[in-house]
């Protein structure tokens, strides 16, 4: 189902926690797909959700994992 709201959120976890942190992200409500990416980000996911704050609640939900570092969340809008 495609909602109204759609997030790019980049995502560093631990070191040597990539399989780990992936396998958290697939079990999260309102993550669509989620991208292991090389550079200054570990992953890529993308939120799918019907408001901005369902959106927060998702990041909230990621920022809570031991593995995550940090992260930066991008809104995306229908031109």
């Amino acid at each position: 189902m495609i909602y109204m709201v759609i997030g790019f959120t980049m995502i560093n976890v631990l070191p040597s926690y990539e399989k780990a942190a992936y396998r958290e992200f697939r079990t999260i409500e309102g993550i669509k797909d989620v991208y292991h990416v090389f550079g200054e980000y570990d992953f890529v996911v993308i939120i799918d959700v019907k408001d901005l704050s369902t959106l927060n609640s998702v990041v909230d939900r990621i920022r809570e994992s031991e593995t995550v570092t940090a992260t930066q969340t991008i809104v995306g809008a229908e031109l």
